[in-house]
């Protein structure tokens, strides 16, 4: 009986080891990313960045700069042909015949300025002016935008996007912390308009990727954008924000609905 109770007591060792650890809570967001954060430094960079930009397009706008032959040219003018540099030689051969037939929208077209109904993630995530990172319990955070007001919950308790959710104007997004950046993931977009003019299906996918200059200074945000519908391949946009913990954002009550407009341009 010894012997038979001796074994039993290893058996129960042994299966107490065998169990899986208790899943560790969430890592904490770094924390030098919450905070206030609002329009680019101003630099050539920033500004050309101030919506949205490429790398191709960041790329272009220096070579202009550096070429001694646009010394007598205004910044605006070089800020142009780096723009439109971005938009024909590297978002264009991305499109698919489907959304090259509607390529360039029309900005007069955008339902923010018809109606103004806030913009689909695509725009909204590039949004310019304030950006708040705020963390609101311990599994979650908000990017709260200045444009619109709009807010988004991002879950950072290792959960995946559900595949049947809803599509939404902001989508369901779930984060994670590498190193001393925030990667944050978004699926369930309803279909809309990307910020290079361009429709999406709700097909929509980015991978956005948040970190903070070493200064501190300045929030660079990284997007990979995927639609099956709509792109080739992945593209590609950066975004610049500055420090700026004084700021609040208030209410958005500036739009109003546009009645008349001039087809082609943005002006009533």
């Amino acid at each position: 009986m010894r012997f038979r109770y001796g074994w039993a007591l290893v058996a129960f060792a042994l299966a107490g080891c065998s169990q899986s650890p208790p899943a560790p809570p969430p890592e904490p967001m770094p924390l030098k990313l919450e905070g206030m954060w609002s329009d680019p430094p101003p630099t050539a960079v920033g500004t050309f960045c101030f919506f949205a930009c490429t790398e191709a397009g960041i790329e272009r706008l220096n070579a202009l700069l550096d070429d001694p032959a646009n010394d007598s040219r205004p910044y605006p003018e070089l800020r142009a042909a780096a723009d439109k540099y971005q938009r024909e030689d590297y978002l264009r051969p991305k499109l698919t015949e489907v959304a090259l037939k509607t390529y360039p929208l029309d900005p007069a077209d955008d339902p923010g300025f018809l109606r103004c109904e806030p913009w689909g993630l695509a725009k909204q995530m590039f949004a310019p002016h304030q950006l708040e990172i705020k963390r609101v319990a311990d599994d979650r955070i908000e990017l709260r935008y200045g444009e619109w007001e709009a807010v988004r919950t991002v879950y950072l308790d290792g959960r995946r996007a559900p595949s049947n959710h809803p599509p939404s104007r902001l989508g369901y997004s779930v984060g994670r912390v590498e190193g001393e950046s925030l990667v944050v993931e978004t699926s369930a977009v309803t279909a809309g308009i990307t910020w290079w003019d361009a429709q999406h299906s709700d097909q929509f996918r980015v991978v956005e990727r948040f970190t903070r200059s070493d200064d501190g200074e300045t929030l660079n945000l990284t997007a990979t954008i995927e639609d099956s519908w709509s792109l080739r391949e992945p593209v590609v946009a950066k975004k610049i924000w500055r420090w700026a913990p004084s700021q609040k954002i208030t209410p958005y009550d500036a739009c109003e609905p546009a009645t008349e407009f001039k087809k082609g341009t943005s002006e009533p």
